[in-house]
């Protein structure tokens, strides 16, 4: 079975680009890449694969973890197709900044935003990363470990 990586490699493919400042900007090899035939979590996003959908929108969708570490453990993912969070914040920083505004969404829709959360991402397989697309973890109630820093 060919990894998202291996797919990422072969097939760095820029297709459209929101308004602003784009890709070219970013620097080279930055392209958005679209979905990845197999990815996971593009196959969630194309609804090829059942979630536990918590929250979606036009940039993002939110999804229970299917191995929770905590009360609510949902995974907040970009709809476009990055290997991982620095590829996306350098191709698309505004996107970053949505996956955390979609966290606080359902943090809150939890009711768990003025009590606190954690939101947890892992670039690289060294960090964790087990999924080579990119995405958030957020950790909330019964379960959160005590803060590591």
């Amino acid at each position: 079975m060919v990894t998202c990586q291996r797919m990422l490699e072969r097939s760095r493919r820029p297709v459209a680009a929101a308004p602003g400042p784009g890709p070219a900007a970013a620097g080279p090899g930055l392209a958005k890449i679209g979905p990845m035939t197999d990815c996971l979590f593009c196959k969630i996003v194309a609804g090829d694969i059942p979630a536990d959908v918590v929250y979606s929108d036009e940039t993002t969708v939110a999804f229970r973890d299917i191995a929770p570490k905590a009360a609510v453990h949902v995974l907040v993912i970009p709809r476009a197709h990055y290997t991982d969070i620095a590829e996306a914040a350098a191709a698309d920083p505004a996107l970053v900044g949505a996956m955390v505004l979609t966290a606080r969404q359902v943090a809150a829709d939890a009711g768990h935003e003025s009590g606190g959360y954690r939101l947890v991402v892992n670039t690289g397989p060294a960090a964790g990363q087990t999924v080579f697309h990119a995405h958030l973890h957020l950790l909330a109630g019964a379960g959160v470990a005590p803060a590591l820093i």
